[in-house]
């Protein structure tokens, strides 16, 4: 029996601990995992971020707000896929309403898409609780043979079980397919040297996938005054005077350009930078 007693012991010394209660007081969680166990990990600090500095988005943000606020008053409401421009605010649009809106029981749980074949786990946990949740990837996108590829098609729309109507999947992508598509799957006419009879058919089953989301947003790079409109707002933000701002035009532009982009993210880092030398 001792010995039994050691045998065990040193087992359980392998094992990963058990996971930790979850906070249900939070307002957003990360999806960990740690072996076959995952959990909900409370975030106690969000990055602040409000509605009102997202600009140059108004429709994509007038939509998307639309639909969570349906969802927070139990109406339809859909899932929710975001594509575009890197830096054009798909990911911090998903802050800002959680900012806006976690008072009236909106909650927020981050997952990598590496871990989306435990989204049943996911909606058995919140499956009785009165909160709304929104369970978002950012950055999403798959390559061949990655298995939460069929994972989120059936929790999308395809599984027999229900979601729950307290769960969205909002997920933001800079590829629309969110798998590549190679030019001889559209090649009908050819047997391929794989030996795929219906190739037009592997071509519709990865174009499926972002069709099982309702709502799509499309994010487009911004016009160069729309540029140093969104610098202006976040120099103000940072304390800077009207003469400073006037002043940073001309290095504005030259920090767009040497970045390649004047998207949403370069303009606030350009502003953080100015108003450090400058404030």
């Amino acid at each position: 029996m001792n010995r039994a007693l050691g045998v065990l012991a040193q087992l359980e010394a392998w094992l990963p601990p058990a996971p930790p209660a979850i906070d249900w007081t939070a307002r957003a969680y990360r999806w960990q995992r740690r072996g076959a166990r995952g959990w909900l990990d409370a975030i106690p600090r969000i990055a602040p971020i409000q509605l009102g500095d997202l600009q140059h988005v108004e429709q994509q943000k007038d939509t998307l707000e639309r639909n969570t606020l349906a969802f927070l008053r139990g109406k339809p409401a859909n899932n929710v896929l975001m594509t575009g421009a890197r830096g054009t605010g798909k990911s911090s649009l998903v802050r800002a309403l959680l900012d806006a809106y976690a008072d009236q029981g909106l909650r927020l749980i981050e997952i990598d898409k590496s871990d989306l074949g435990d989204l049943s786990q996911i909606i058995e946990l919140i499956a009785d609780r009165p909160e709304r949740y929104i369970v978002f990837c950012d950055d999403l996108s798959f390559e061949e043979g990655e298995a939460g590829y069929k994972a989120l098609k059936s929790a999308l729309d395809g599984s027999v079980a229900s979601p729950g109507d307290n769960l969205l999947i909002y997920a933001t992508s800079n590829r629309r397919h969110l798998m590549p598509e190679y030019m001889r799957e559209n090649l009908e006419a050819q047997h391929q040297p794989d030996g795929e009879i219906h190739p037009g058919e592997t071509v519709e089953e990865k174009i499926s996938l972002s069709e099982r989301f309702g709502l799509w947003l499309s994010f487009y790079p911004f016009a160069q005054n729309d540029y140093l409109d969104i610098v202006h707002h976040w120099l103000v933000f940072h304390g800077c005077t009207p003469d400073q701002i006037s002043a940073a035009r001309t290095e504005a532009l030259q920090w767009a350009l040497a970045r390649g982009s004047r998207s949403g993210r370069v303009a606030r880092q350009f502003a953080r930078d100015w108003a450090a030398r400058h404030v």
